[in-house]
């Protein structure tokens, strides 16, 4: 279980993204050397966990919960199938591109020691956004990509660290929960109806996540009425303009 490469993005300005001013941080490239990895604040003023990556919409992207985010290569590789185009490390904005880990299986709150110091714990899946979209340039790709599930998983940062090339991963936490990346993320967009059972991992959980499912109870109780939708939340599969939890 290893880290393959660590990529960082810079602002670009770009057709295909609503983010203020234009500009995107999504193209991120393979860096050498290693990257300072630290808690970047909450959202709306936090960025990037890795120093030299630009978030460019703070409105739905950086902060604590999505410090960094984790794309398996061997998803890729499986994406390289399904489009029948190669797929390059970094291709799909993630910070991390890791080897031999199952990024989909990982729990809520399962804690990684990646390289010497650095620890991160999973907060959820990646809700895809028009700027993904636009960066693949594969027409449905939203509704493909949450139909899928294959979405990778975003971290937060417990003990700041570097992280390089080649690191070392180390599962060193596992809750007693079986709340996976997967499931919190069908969750939150296509089964509304297993919200109740997200609220297992507790403050583990992306924040945004653990209020909805908690208004989701609130409302509807176990869930048992069916999938219905929370106030101010969507189905992430209906519309290509959906932005990142």
């Amino acid at each position: 279980m290893r880290v393959l490469t660590v990529n960082v993005g810079r602002a670009k300005t770009v057709a295909y993204t609503d983010a203020p001013g234009g500009a995107t941080g999504i193209d991120k490239q393979p860096v050498d050397g290693p990257v300072a990895v630290r808690d970047p604040g909450r959202k709306g003023t936090g960025a990037s966990g890795l120093v030299g990556d630009t978030v460019c919409d703070l409105r739905h992207h950086g902060g604590s919960d999505q410090a960094v985010y984790v794309y398996a290569r061997e998803d890729l590789d499986f994406w390289e199938r399904e489009l029948g185009r190669p797929l390059a490390n970094g291709c799909f904005g993630e910070n991390l591109t890791t080897a031999g880990l199952d990024l989909n299986g990982t729990l809520i709150g399962e804690r990684w020691r990646v390289g010497p110091d650095l620890v991160l714990e999973a907060t959820s899946g990646r809700v895809p956004c028009r700027t993904f979209a636009g960066r693949l340039g594969e027409k449905g790709w939203v509704r493909r990509f949450t139909r899928q599930g294959v979405t990778g998983a975003y971290f937060r940062v417990v003990v700041p660290g570097e992280v390089r090339a080649g690191d070392p991963v180390e599962i060193v936490h596992r809750p007693e929960h079986e709340v996976t990346v997967a499931l919190a993320f069908r969750a939150a967009t296509t089964e509304r109806e297993l919200l109740p059972r997200v609220l297992a991992a507790g403050e583990a959980l992306h924040t945004e996540e653990l209020r909805t499912a908690r208004e989701y109870v609130a409302r509807y109780g176990d869930g048992t009425a069916g999938a219905a939708t929370v106030p101010g939340q969507t189905d992430g599969t209906a519309d290509e303009s959906a932005e990142v939890v």
